[in-house]
């Protein structure tokens, strides 16, 4: 269902990969019906090309539906239709799982099908499963990092090329990393869902995503490189899962990560997650977060699941019980600030509402940086505005 970008892939990956992916499956997976608006004339698919819905949902010879429409209407009434029907699914939609995730994986539960997701999360990078069944065992303690290509491209251009935010975004564009409308990645929202599926399948609980303090990167600036620069350490775009003391908390913000942590080397396109276990310790997933073909490999890896545990499904997911959300702010932690004015002149007055710091000035700048002792958010906030002339704050991992 939906024959874009991620559905064309699948495609793709099921006709050239045909005869490994019967021998894994244990039967041929074949591609019957295609639902999409458009017509595709001359093509080899014209002939798979359909228009309602109907048509597959009633077609007792389909047992696999692949959703890569995006977004929650129609794929909403029309995935949900499908595991009424009977048949399993598997989606790449991270809107769809995070707003409906958990309805759907109890139908499919009734209904003894699948309904996996593993391409909705880290494009091709296999993340949703390993923390189901190879971390099955760990208690997970924090799932944090870069979820979002788009992003990520574009803080790269500005702290490697020193680009501004304006000319990354539009760069992304042109390349297709960015949609035209591309407020879901960079107000952080793509990454929210994100965040929210993986705490979601790390706890066995409902994450309301909306719930989620999130910030995207629209306020940061080529000055905020440069200061990051200079410190070694570069400014990402973070989801943030804490779990700890049995509290969860979550965010998705900017982050300033120093060049020692792994996840400061991932750049331009690609993810790194870091999931923390009580038993493993710390773990990294590094690949190809978006993409066609990247993505397809994922969907084509549940499909194939699907095939081989069909009417004793994995389970995969989370209950109803919804899980209470905290914000990171309320944890300890090292900032970043810039404040307008001269170091000399406002010296006591930081220190005096800080402690200890930390000071940064890049030359011909009317403003000096610091960077803080580990203190809460709000602890930040009450001396910040003692201080006052706050241009910019970002929690760091220095």
């Amino acid at each position: 269902m939906g024959f874009g970008t991620i559905g064309s892939g699948v495609f793709e990956v099921l006709d050239k990969n045909r005869k490994l992916i019967e021998k894994r499956a244990g039967e041929p997976i074949e591609v019957t019906q295609i639902l999409d608006l458009r017509e595709f004339p001359g093509s080899p698919i014209e002939k798979l090309v359909v228009h309602d819905v109907k048509k597959i949902v009633n077609d007792p010879k389909i047992g696999i539906v692949v959703e890569t429409m995006g977004g929650t209407r129609p794929a909403y009434e029309f995935v949900k239709s499908c595991l009424l029907a009977g048949k399993h699914v598997v989606t790449s939609n991270k809107a769809l799982v995070a707003a409906h995730g958990t309805e759907l994986i109890r139908i499919a539960a009734e209904k003894r099908v699948s309904f996996l997701f593993e391409a909705s999360v880290g494009g091709g990078i296999p993340i949703i499963r390993p923390l189901v069944e190879c971390l099955g065992g760990e208690e997970i303690e924090e799932i944090s990092g870069i979820l979002n290509g788009t992003t990520n491209y574009i803080l790269t251009k500005m702290d490697e090329e020193g680009w501004s935010f304006e000319e990354a975004l539009k760069s992304a564009q042109e390349l297709g990393y960015a949609e035209r409308d591309p407020e879901a990645d960079i107000a952080g929202y793509d990454t929210c869902r994100k965040i929210a599926i993986l705490t979601a399948v790390a706890t066995g609980k409902e994450v309301n995503y909306e719930e989620i303090p999130t910030e995207g990167i629209k306020r940061i600036t080529s000055l905020d490189s440069s200061y990051a620069a200079r410190m070694g350490a570069a400014i990402k775009l973070f989801g943030t899962s804490i779990l700890q003391n049995g509290r969860s908390y979550l965010e998705v913000a900017p982050v300033l990560v120093d060049a020692k942590d792994p996840l400061c080397s991932v750049t331009d396109v690609f993810n790194g997650i870091k999931v923390v276990g009580n038993m493993l310790g710390t773990s990294m997933f590094y690949g190809s977060g978006a993409g066609k073909l990247p993505t397809a490999s994922a969907v084509v890896g549940d499909m194939i699941s699907a095939v081989r545990h069909g009417k004793e499904p994995e389970t995969i997911g989370w209950s109803s019980e919804k899980l209470e959300i905290h914000s990171v702010s309320e944890l300890p932690r090292k900032y970043f600030a810039r404040f307008e004015g001269s170091r000399t002149d406002r010296k006591a007055i930081v220190e005096e509402s800080f402690g200890k710091v930390k000071w940064m000035k890049l030359d011909g700048k009317d403003e000096f940086a610091i960077l803080t002792g580990e203190m809460t958010g709000d602890a930040f906030d009450a001396a910040a505005e003692k201080v006052g002339g706050l241009r910019q704050k970002i929690a760091a991992r220095v």
